[in-house]
């Protein structure tokens, strides 16, 4: 009869923690899905009226707050970094995980993230995170991001 080893946390589980995840956008051209429909889902209720009509492609000029970086982004983007993501409902313990996620990196002009401090932002533990992350599959563009 064989002994079974416990596995020890080597360098391949040290490497997954220090992966930083961010939202590919080219993974919503590549895959032909709506990303526009997709952020309009995390609009506050407000803003989902101003943009049901369809408009706020426009874009705008957005002042990254921690960086001082100017960025172009539509107005569907901009409603969300300087209005949607402030409000206190904007992430709630039964936001779903990936949506949660999704919606940190709305807020935070998509700065890449460990699963470690995505934990942190939605409230999560961060298994949860890293099995999700890291499996087979990618939802939502959420991917690693690339150094």
């Amino acid at each position: 009869m064989a002994l079974h080893k416990a596995p020890t946390v080597g360098k391949s589980a040290k490497a997954a923690a220090d992966i930083k995840y961010h939202i590919d956008y080219d993974w919503w051209n590549q895959t032909g899905r709506d990303l526009r429909v997709y952020l309009q889902s995390h609009l506050c209720p407000e803003h989902q009226r101003v943009f049901s009509d369809h408009t706020g492609l426009e874009i705008v000029d957005w002042i990254d707050p921690r960086t001082a970086e100017v960025r172009q982004v539509n107005g569907l983007e901009h409603a969300l970094h300087t209005h949607c993501s402030l409000q206190p409902d904007y992430i709630t313990q039964h936001t779903p995980v990936v949506d949660a996620i999704f919606r940190v990196f709305l807020a935070n002009g998509n700065d890449p993230l460990t699963a470690e401090e995505l934990a942190t932002c939605i409230g999560r533990r961060e298994e949860i995170i890293q099995r999700t992350l890291s499996g087979g599959r990618t939802y939502k563009g959420i991917r690693p991001a690339q150094e």
